[in-house]
């Protein structure tokens, strides 16, 4: 029998482990989304956003910045903050996250290619046409959705407030 944890770290994915997910997902007909980020220290905005994009589909990958990646991204040298085995396993954990996969690229365009998402959701404000994988998806007849960020919530405040 399988336990929560193991459960919970199931959703964390290679990419020949996330392609055979993707295949029994297309065989269920089930819409895929994808969203990216880093996730350093998850907070109420991210949460809400999660949920929010989980929404507009039946399950969800999430494309974790790798730390190197994360690192190239110029959010500060203490950045980021938590591992991302330490960030993957905690985004895993959340109900409206079907899978997780990390990337090392600067965007993850190359990802979007192989996931071929549905629907691709960025926060923010991000123009659609600016969104890495927008060509992709479109492409492919999928949407590209933005979803404002909730006011007053990020990592950076949370880390400036730690450190005051």
């Amino acid at each position: 029998m399988i336990t929560r944890l193991e459960a919970i770290q199931s959703k964390v994915q290679t990419k020949e482990q996330l392609a055979r997910t993707l295949a029994l997902w297309r065989f269920k007909d089930r819409k895929v989304v994808f969203t990216n980020g880093c996730f350093d220290l998850l907070h109420k905005g991210h949460v809400t956003y999660l949920a929010e994009a989980a929404e507009l589909g039946d399950v969800m990958v999430v494309g974790l910045n790798s730390d190197e990646s994360t690192k190239k991204l110029n959010k500060g040298v203490t950045r980021p903050i938590q591992d991302q085995d330490s960030r993957a396993l905690i985004l895993a954990s959340l109900e409206s996250v079907a899978a997780i996969i990390i990337f090392d690229e600067e965007t993850p365009a190359e990802l979007i290619k192989m996931v071929q998402p549905d629907i691709l959701v960025k926060g923010g404000d991000w123009k659609p046409e600016q969104i890495a994988g927008y060509d992709t998806v479109k492409a492919k007849g999928g949407e590209v959705k933005v979803i404002d960020y909730l006011p007053g919530f990020s990592t950076t405040a949370i880390e400036k407030k730690i450190k005051g």
